[in-house]
């Protein structure tokens, strides 16, 4: 199971980065029905997991600091046997998943009252933290108009614009990337959830640079929404993703290359609010 998630978490077939390190914390259960001789093979069978899933996409700081944490919990604590890890890594585990469930909620909240009903909003890639904000504001009898970008080349917004379709107050439209200039016009606010934050750089999927850029020209405020855990610290450093070319084009490219990065790199000068489960900062 672990090695499966890793592969699925690098190949992106688990969109949001909350999503994804709850999918890395839960897949380390499976190590609570392996046999150890000894607490040290156990603690080593921990680390060399969670650093497994840590690498299967390490531009996310919230997949790194909830694997830092788990081992933390395992390889830090007084444990008697076996068995008890086992339990304590459970425990971590249990945590860990509550911690980034409970700060989505409370992020996409604070990032709800921040929306004003009636507006027409614009929105990239996918984010659970910026889809919940959008769908606690319509439980407050909010209504939305929502232009959703299709994040090439993988297609996220697809995503999106399906889930948004199903909620009642919510008029969702699909547009191709290029487009975000001229709908900008009709837009109230950008709302866009966050991969990470180092210093005063945004990094999220690729894409967000140039809408940022645009909102900012057309003078349309934009949000952005996720835990503070997505706020790296320490020395975490981001190593963007550079996908297959097979994403951008399936025939052979012959006479010239092709460069398909992950995400790209915002200044946080561009951005109006970052929320967090913590509250509203103005960058």
């Amino acid at each position: 199971m672990i090695d499966e998630t890793a592969a699925e978490i690098e190949a992106m077939h688990t969109h949001s980065s909350s999503e994804v390190a709850v999918k890395a914390a839960r897949a380390l259960r499976d190590l609570e029905s392996r046999e150890y001789a000894t607490l040290e093979e156990f603690g080593r069978d921990v680390e060399r997991n969670a650093s497994a899933l840590r690498r299967a996409n390490p531009s996310h700081a919230s997949l790194a600091s909830v694997m830092s944490a788990i081992e933390s919990a395992v390889l830090e604590g007084d444990h008697g046997d076996v068995e008890t890890a086992k339990a304590a890594l459970d425990a971590a585990i249990e945590e860990a998943v509550d911690a980034v469930e409970d700060a989505k909620e409370a992020a996409s909240a604070n990032a709800a009252e921040l929306l004003e009903d009636g507006d027409t909003l614009l929105t990239h890639d996918y984010s659970t933290t910026a889809l919940r904000a959008i769908e606690r504001a319509v439980d407050d009898g909010a209504e939305f108009s929502v232009y959703v970008k299709e994040a090439r080349p993988r297609h996220l917004g697809r995503v999106t614009v399906r889930r948004l379709a199903e909620v009642d107050g919510v008029e969702p439209t699909l547009i191709v990337d290029a487009a975000a200039g001229q709908v900008m016009d009709d837009v109230d606010q950008v709302l866009t959830g966050i991969t990470c934050v180092v210093g005063d750089t945004l990094y999220n999927r690729i894409g967000t640079y140039p809408l940022a850029a645009t909102a900012a020209q057309s003078e349309v405020p934009m949000m952005v929404a996720g835990s503070t855990a997505k706020i790296a610290e320490g020395n975490f450093v981001f190593e963007n993703d550079f996908r297959s070319a097979v994403e951008v084009l399936r025939e052979p490219s012959e006479g010239f290359d092709i460069v398909n990065p992950g995400y790209d790199a915002t200044p946080l000068s561009l951005i109006d609010q970052l929320v967090t489960e913590e509250g509203v900062r103005n960058p």
